[in-house]
């Protein structure tokens, strides 16, 4: 009988043996994959430091006499964020599963793994080391280092540090890896365009493998509020979530470890859920059974009493910005209607989450987008490109709304922007393209998109109504010349003067608009 080997892996490991889960599937997904990671670290970092971003991105191809369909290029991004402390670049990307996400609060990341990933497919495709240069405003560090996969540490083959006279803060990132850029390239520019759309107060300057410059330049300087960590809510708690928050308490009685330890749980309440799960108010944490820690976490989804979470660990675009990052990259005018609408936080399992969201519709839409309904979605100021008719924000414009209703006809062009923010985005992949349709995340984005065209039901009835105007004018001014000469003929006379009466029906037609502002739009007043 043969004998069974058993052995662990480690995560690096793990995840090379595996890299499709993280979105590394085939050359040109991973090269895709690997812009966004590094990008959405850079735009992290320069938001903890609240200052507008400035990033810079390369994609050079590296000369190569194999006949293949793969190429090898050289991948260069630079930020203007916090830099890396020395001490910290080599874990945080050399090791999987490190990093700084980790706290409640809302985040591009979740899992401490994107930037790593493109470090470890960069390495398993060209067996090259990354270069890493960072500095938080003193010393400039220099990297030369690759992932020993096996342990799940970095290797340090060459670390040089220099002066930094020019107090330069940032952090610039350098590999080679196997890609596939021909068929990857219109999502990669549009993946770019999004990401300046959804944060209109960055800077990104692209240079890709022939050349070519693309510039997306920053329509505002204002950034929105940082997110603050918060405690977790009780109703998001599981047993090990629990067992975590017993092994490291200093509270010696429940009352006081509820009150500690959860949000939104003050004096009458803890003693109010205590009473309903069955536990004394002065048992000790550290001393609670198994049982007793089961029973209480199956009374937090039980107890309905406890306050809302909080919602200060989110940070949402603001419809101000969002308005200026989707005129920006859309390039809408005043000819153009745009209504933004921010939902009031609320919540999913115990997680907070807002939703943003708008409609926008008009010349410069149909010119870009052609008839139809086109949806934008985002999570946490990440574009989602992929998978677009799986996630819950197709399933809301496209099902859930009669848009009949709002005037909006099928050839009407139509254009949908959805803003998630949470602490826990509900991704139904570790790739992060599409949400999952939560009830209640469905609910707040239908009624979202709802909320914004309501103000698209108003515009179209005002164009309408324009429109019909202006044949009205036509008609008189194709018109008007006919019945007078007919009517200076049969009374035998010269044909009248009509240029005052041709005045007074060739009104401007911005003067027809004006008229028709004048009157009171129904659907923005309720």
């Amino acid at each position: 009988m043969p004998q069974v080997e058993y052995q662990s892996i480690s995560p690096a490991d793990f995840f090379y043996r595996n890299r499709e889960i993280a979105g590394f599937s085939n050359p040109s997904r991973a090269t895709y994959t690997a812009v966004r990671e590094l990008i959405e670290n850079s735009m992290d970092a320069c938001e903890v430091q609240q200052v507008p971003a400035e990033i810079f991105l390369r994609i050079s191809e590296v000369p190569d006499n194999r006949n293949t369909e793969t190429k090898i290029y050289v991948m260069r991004v630079e930020d203007n964020g916090t830099g890396l402390p020395a001490e910290h670049i080599p874990q945080a990307f050399g090791q999987v599963f490190y990093g700084s996400k980790y706290e409640l609060k809302q985040a591009r990341g979740t899992f401490g793994l994107g930037g790593t990933m493109a470090v470890l497919y960069g390495q398993i495709t060209t067996h090259k080391p990354v270069q890493i240069t960072s500095s938080t405003g003193g010393d400039i560090h220099e990297f030369v280092m690759n992932i020993d996969i096996q342990n799940n540490r970095a290797n340090i083959l060459k670390h040089t540090v220099k002066q930094n006279p020019s107090g330069w803060r940032g952090t610039a990132i350098e590999l080679q890896m196997d890609g596939d850029y021909s068929r990857i390239m219109y999502r990669l520019i549009e993946y770019l365009k999004q990401t300046a759309m959804v944060n209109p107060y960055a800077d990104i300057t692209y240079i890709g493998p022939k050349g070519r410059l693309y510039k997306f330049e920053r329509g505002t300087e204002k950034l929105p509020p940082l997110p603050v960590g918060v405690k977790p809510h009780p109703h998001g708690v599981d047993v090990e979530a629990f067992r975590r928050l017993i092994s490291v308490t200093k509270s010696k009685n429940m009352k006081t470890f509820m009150m500690d330890n959860f949000q939104g749980v003050g004096n009458k309440t803890a003693e109010r859920f205590l009473e309903l799960a069955q536990i004394s108010l002065k048992a000790r944490p550290k001393m609670l059974s198994p049982e007793d820690i089961l029973r209480i976490v199956r009374s937090t989804k039980e107890y309905g009493n406890f306050k809302r979470p909080d919602a200060s660990c989110l940070s949402p675009i603001g419809e101000e910005l969002m308005e200026t990052g989707i005129k920006k990259e859309l390039g809408l005018t005043d000819e153009d209607y745009i209504k933004v609408v921010t939902r009031k936080p609320s919540t999913y399992l115990g997680y907070p989450f807002i939703v943003e969201a708008a409609v926008a519709t008009g010349k410069n839409v149909r010119k870009m987008h052609g008839s139809g309904i086109t949806t934008y979605r985002f999570a946490n100021r990440i574009p989602l490109l992929f998978d677009e008719s799986s996630g819950v924000v197709w399933k809301a414009a496209n099902k859930n709304i009669n848009w009949k209703t709002y005037n909006v006809e099928s050839d009407t062009s139509v254009v949908v922007a959805v803003h998630v923010c949470s602490t826990k985005i509900p991704y139904k992949s570790v790739g992060k393209e599409f949400m999952a349709d939560q009830p209640e995340v469905e609910k707040e984005i239908t009624n979202a998109i709802r909320e914004a065209a309501r103000g698209v039901r108003g515009f179209m009835s005002r164009r309408f109504r324009l429109a019909r105007e202006k044949r009205r004018l036509n008609i008189f001014n194709k018109f008007l010349p006919k019945i007078a000469e007919f009517s200076g003929r049969l009374a035998e006379k010269d044909t009248p003067n009509i240029e005052p009466l041709l005045r007074v029906v060739s009104t401007d037609i911005h003067e027809v608009e004006k008229k028709l502002e004048e009157v009171p739009e129904i659907v923005e007043e309720s």
